[in-house]
């Protein structure tokens, strides 16, 4: 087999359109536009949703609902057992978890640490919010809590 052997597959290959070239190719005279009119001019056409100056679809349905979403809390999310990661008696804030690679970004609302893991050093934590378990693992660890 040579390369001037191959061949493209059945219908793999489909010849362009070729428009205003005379009667007999079927997109002749006005190319497909039709006569005249908003579609045919360049530029022309409307914007999604438009119908015609009648009120549209999206305007003519009622507003329901209610979305709390822009109200909800985000908190950057961090488990006990990461903080193990740092020293006996060092101080664990939002930027140290930045420094120490725990967190690639701090949310809006801060730090909130879970209670996931065990602590095996004792650490000054301070952070935005603490579940109860997360509190009491930290001090149980001679270790202390601080929401800022």
């Amino acid at each position: 087999m040579y390369i001037h052997d191959l061949k493209n597959a059945e219908g793999e290959k489909q010849a362009k359109k070729r428009l205003g070239r005379g009667l007999g190719s079927g997109l002749g005279k006005t190319s497909g536009k039709g006569h005249k009119g908003q579609n045919a001019r360049s530029g022309g056409g409307v914007r999604p949703g438009f119908e015609g100056g009648q009120n549209p679809l999206y305007r003519r349905l009622p507003s329901k609902g209610f979305s709390n979403a822009k109200f909800k809390k985000v908190y950057s999310i961090v488990n006990v057992s990461q903080l193990n990661n740092f020293k006996k008696g060092a101080t664990v804030d939002a930027e140290a978890l930045l420094n120490a690679g725990i967190l690639s970004k701090i949310e809006k609302d801060g730090v909130k640490v879970l209670g996931n893991g065990e602590l095996t050093v004792a650490v000054k934590v301070v952070a935005n919010k603490f579940t109860n378990s997360a509190k009491e693992k930290i001090t149980a660890q001679g270790g202390s809590v601080e929401e800022a």
